[in-house]
């Protein structure tokens, strides 16, 4: 299982925003920090506002924050959210699935057993758990150390 670009800054820009509560941050600076494109994260904060974890405004001090305490965001809805459109194997879409073997394979049920698994273990998670206590996330995600890092990739 690999995690979508997309999934991976959503999770990035909620740690980023739970870090530096209750002050907003600018889009750049999240990308900054995360070695990521402006273009990706600006995506990400769209549908995250959209999903009702993140509050923008625009204008002078305008930016993201988080919509609600990092305590309700649990880790396993954020995930879902943003993979919820791919499915984990081409048997687990309708629309799609060519495998002759669908209706007699064991696997699928396998993979629906372990991917409940690993949703059911995100889901014990908020964004809370993963900023709690964190001084090496904090000092990453410091306010001087957003302009300290290097150039940002287009990635």
């Amino acid at each position: 299982m690999r995690l979508t670009l997309r999934t991976n800054l959503a999770m990035r820009t909620l740690m980023h925003c739970a870090v530096r509560a209750p002050d907003s941050l600018r889009t750049a600076d999240v990308a900054r920090a995360c070695n990521a494109s402006f273009h990706h994260v600006a995506q990400v904060v769209n549908q995250l506002e959209g999903a009702g974890f993140l509050h923008t405004s625009r204008g002078r001090g305008g930016g993201i924050a988080l919509a609600r305490p990092a305590e309700s965001i649990r880790v396993g809805t954020v995930v879902r959210l943003f993979e919820a459109d791919l499915p984990f194997a081409e048997c687990r879409d309708a629309d799609r699935n060519t495998c002759p073997l669908c209706f007699d394979c064991r696997l699928k049920g396998m993979l629906s057993e372990g991917l409940d698994a690993f949703y059911a273990t995100l889901d014990r998670y908020t964004v809370h758990d993963l900023v709690r206590d964190n001084a090496g996330l904090a000092q990453i995600f410091a306010p001087d150390a957003a302009t300290a890092t290097g150039p940002v990739h287009a990635g």
